[in-house]
């Protein structure tokens, strides 16, 4: 969709949370770099919501602690008019932690029976992070309450339990779509409102039918791109 729109850069740790994130935040999006972000997809939760670790290691992290890291993270990238941040132009989404299938994970990740995270524990962190995105006036997606409203969520959308499937990622994509679509954010971010890069008519696109003319396949829009519509 964004093709020719957009460069889109994907920045996932495993297994990281919001304490790890804040350790490499400044090197991640550094406030003096000449370009900076039009977007940034804020997605932490999931592995805080982990149960604590006796020996107090792991990636949990308290509720409280979890929901001032995502402050902090969106104080940095988020615009302010009375604070330094990234850009004017930056633009933020959090998204929250997806629910988990428990069965699932105790079948193909841990056959003992003992859960590291539980899908009471994900909407607790996923209601805490709109909590914040409401305090700091930042786009939130409650993926924990979306994938929950489709037929059979806890077969299609994961593929151990934790991970999405496709069928998870597309609900995903299209609750991140409709933020883009709605927002009132100048310029425009969502796929159809941007201009193509280098989407002038040129003798070197694909030749018409009548075989004398060229078709600009710049704004084009391929049968598949339709469902993000």
């Amino acid at each position: 969709m964004h093709r020719t729109k957009a460069d889109i850069v994907l920045r996932g740790y495993a297994a990281w949370n919001s304490r790890r994130a804040l350790e490499v935040l400044d090197s991640i999006f550094p406030k003096e770099a000449k370009e900076q972000p039009s977007l940034v997809i804020v997605y932490f939760g999931g592995n805080d919501s982990s149960i604590p670790n006796p020996n107090g290691i792991g990636p949990h992290v308290p509720l409280d602690e979890y929901k001032e890291n995502m402050r902090k993270i969106a104080t940095h990238v988020k615009f302010h008019n009375d604070s330094q941040n990234l850009s004017e132009k930056t633009r933020t989404i959090f998204l929250t932690t997806p629910p988990i299938n428990e069965a699932q994970i105790l079948h193909n990740i841990d056959p003992q029976g003992q859960l590291e995270r539980t899908n009471e524990a994900c909407r607790i962190y996923a209601e805490a992070c709109m909590e914040v995105c409401d305090e700091m006036n930042v786009k939130g997606i409650d993926l924990w309450s979306a994938i929950q409203k489709n037929d059979n969520w806890e077969d299609v959308c994961f593929i151990d339990g934790i991970h999405l499937t496709n069928e998870g990622s597309k609900i995903v994509s299209k609750e991140i779509l409709n933020v883009l679509k709605e927002a009132e954010w100048e310029p425009s971010l969502y796929w159809k409102s941007m201009p193509s890069e280098f989407g002038e008519d040129s003798p070197y696109d694909v030749v018409g039918p009548d075989g004398k003319t060229t078709y600009n396949l710049s704004n084009f829009i391929y049968p598949d791109n339709d469902m993000w519509d």
